[in-house]
């Protein structure tokens, strides 16, 4: 079942823990690519200097701050896609949640392709390479990941353990523990 909008309408941190073992699934003509989410990070609003709505609304991260369930993807380096989920509670001004891994479960063939990569476990195992196994870019952006569509996100596998660490890639809000995994050999 494609997770609901009111999913999403929760504190930002709690999302992010909770799409670990969900399905994202990305519709391309009659080609269907998905795998099970492993990793996740949080990023909310003011409170959060790690995130792009730390300060203010801008062009960038406005979708941030609209509603939840849709997709945020945003361009960094100069040469990655990253994929986000907008999901923030009322009390929150903004937030969204980083996919950072999957792992794969129909259309390998074609993100092998997508990657120029053979080894499974370097396939999609970070938000750049997810992007582009999956073909995420800039046209995926404000996609609703609520209803069947050319992205979405449904229940998967239910997670027992969670990992909890410092997020990847940032210099700011250190003390935040907001990336999420699971170990994934325990159900494979």
């Amino acid at each position: 079942m494609i997770l609901k909008r009111k999913f999403y309408e929760r504190e930002t941190v709690t999302v992010a823990k909770q799409l670990l073992g969900k399905q994202l699934t990305r519709k391309i003509g009659k080609t269907e690519i998905s795998g099970i989410i492993t990793e996740t990070e949080a990023y909310r609003g003011n409170d959060d200097p790690a995130s792009h709505a730390a300060v203010k609304m801008t062009d960038r991260n406005k979708l941030m701050f609209d509603q939840v369930g849709i997709s945020y993807v945003y361009f960094t380096y100069g040469m990655y896609f990253m994929f986000n989920a907008v999901a923030k509670s009322k009390k929150q001004n903004a937030g969204a949640v980083l996919i950072r891994g999957i792992y794969p479960q129909k259309g390998i063939n074609f993100m092998k392709k997508n990657r120029h990569v053979e080894n499974m476990e370097k396939l999609t195992d970070g938000p750049g390479k997810l992007t582009q196994a999956l073909n995420i870019t800039m046209s995926q952006c404000g996609e609703d990941l609520t209803k069947k569509s050319k992205l979405y996100i449904s229940d998967g596998i239910k997670i027992k353990k969670i990992i909890q660490k410092t997020r990847i890639g940032i210099s700011k809000g250190l003390d935040k523990q907001w990336n999420f995994s699971f170990p994934l050999k325990d159900y494979l």
